[in-house]
This record gives structure tokens, sequence and C-alpha cells, in this order.
């Protein structure tokens, strides 16, 4: 399935989005990331429908800020365009994790080793040289911040690490957990009901996580807040939970050891 954004008259990001959809060896390693994480390691998704989800989500977190007067540091440091800003969080979207191919364990550093050469590629006749010099930096800046504990020296590296954090509906957890294993990581993912994000009324970003079950505060704790807190977002968003039921949903029957 192809990567599908609302690229809003962006020229450089709909050329760019169209060359990934081409790109056969990209492709690959997407599906070589989810041997890995989910055959080989028991854990969620971390190939092609993660890719959509938080590409999409992204933009959307970078829009919101925008239209609120937030500058993206490629336009406050080095005189690019709210446009170059988008390319910057969608091309780290979709490389972010590339390096899970190699191995989850440290899989951001391993990410920068693959994705270099494919930034190159993906950039050569977009941008001249000095420009794509630095839209390569601000991606690999992105990857390696998206780890919760990497401090996020630009707006478009904290809009990258919580959108990653947020593709955690039905089940879809970014914390490492053993597929039919009943544990807080699973029990928690099944908690996270949906997420919505849209023009906060304090601030420019307001996050509302839908739960069925109480469960799910670990989720936000563990996951979601920890990320937030080591972004540099972190100042323009709300954050609201909800458990939307009367009554919370049972989501394990008895657990015995």
């Amino acid at each position: 399935m192809p990567i599908n954004v609302p690229t809003k008259h962006n020229k450089k990001l709909e050329q760019l989005v169209e060359r990934i959809n081409q790109d056969v060896e990209l492709h690959q390693l997407w599906k070589c990331v989810n041997i890995n994480a989910v055959d080989r390691s028991g854990i969620s998704d971390h190939g092609e429908v993660h890719i959509r989800i938080v590409a999409n989500v992204a933009l959307k977190l970078l829009r919101l800020l925008v239209d609120a007067g937030i500058e993206p540091n490629v336009v406050k440091n080095y005189g690019l365009t709210n446009d170059d800003a988008e390319v910057v969080v969608v091309l780290a979207e979709c490389l972010h994790d590339l390096g899970i191919a190699i191995h989850r364990e440290e899989h951001e550093h391993h990410s920068l080793i693959l994705a270099a050469p494919k930034l190159k590629e993906l950039l050569d006749g977009v941008y001249g040289v000095e420009e794509r010099t630095i839209v390569t930096c601000e991606v690999l800046h992105a990857i390696i911040a998206h780890r919760w504990d990497v401090p996020c020296l630009t707006i478009e590296a904290g809009v990258v690490k919580v959108a990653d954090a947020l593709d955690i509906t039905e089940g879809r957890s970014r914390i490492p957990f053993e597929t039919g294993q009943v544990n807080i990581h699973s029990v928690s993912a099944a908690a996270i009901d949906s997420v919505t994000l849209k023009r906060g009324e304090v601030k420019p970003i307001s996050l509302e996580i839908a739960m069925s079950n109480s469960a799910g505060i670990f989720q936000l704790d563990e996951l979601l807040k920890r990320k937030l807190r080591n972004s540099s977002i972190a100042d323009y968003v709300e954050l609201v939970a909800r458990i939307e039921a009367e009554t919370e949903k049972r989501l394990v029957k008895i657990y015995t050891y």
C-alpha cells in the first residue's frame, strides 16, 4: 500500500512521497523491519502500517504548531520554509525505524546507517547540495531523537518523537511485548480505544485519549508522557485521557502463573 499524506500544494513533499512509493529498496527494508519486529521478536508492527499512521500524525502536529505561530527550526535557523519542515518530519517518520531491520536493540543508531544513503537518493534533484545537506542533518537528528531519552533540539524532532508515541490504539503499542502474553504491556495496550488530535483551547495541540479500561494509564505513563516530556513540544500540548464507558471493559478473564 502507498504512503499517503495530505501534501496541500507542497510540491517538494508531493515529489518525495511519489519517490518513496516507487522505492523498491525502501519498501523491502520496511518488510525486513517487520520480520525482526513481528516474526522474530513478537512485538508490534513497525513497518508500512506504522509509517502511514505516524507520517500523517506528524504532519498534522506540525501544521497545528505552525498555525499557532510556532516556527520550525529549519525556518528559524536556516531560513528555509514551512514546506521544508514538512519534508523533514515526513522523511524522518518514513526512515526512523529502519534500524530494526538490523536489530531492535539500539535501533535508533542503526537507522542512521540505513537512512543516510537513502536520504541522498530521495533528495537528489529536489534540493541543491546545501539545502539537501541541511534537510539530511535535520532528518537524521529527528531519527536519533525519537528515542525517548534523547533530547530533541528542534521542533521537527519533537513532532516526530510524539507522533511515533501516538500509534497506540487498538493494541498498537510502541512498548515491546510478546504476542499473546497477558501482562501489563498487552493489557494496557488493549485499553486504548482512540487518539484524537486537534487544535487545543489553551495550547496549540489537544490530545484526547479514549480508554476502555484504566489499565491504559500505563501506556500513557510509560510511553506517551515520557516521550512528550523529553520532546521539544511539551509546552504546546494539552493531554486528556478519559474512560468513555460507564463501566470498564473486562480485558482479562483470569490470570494464572
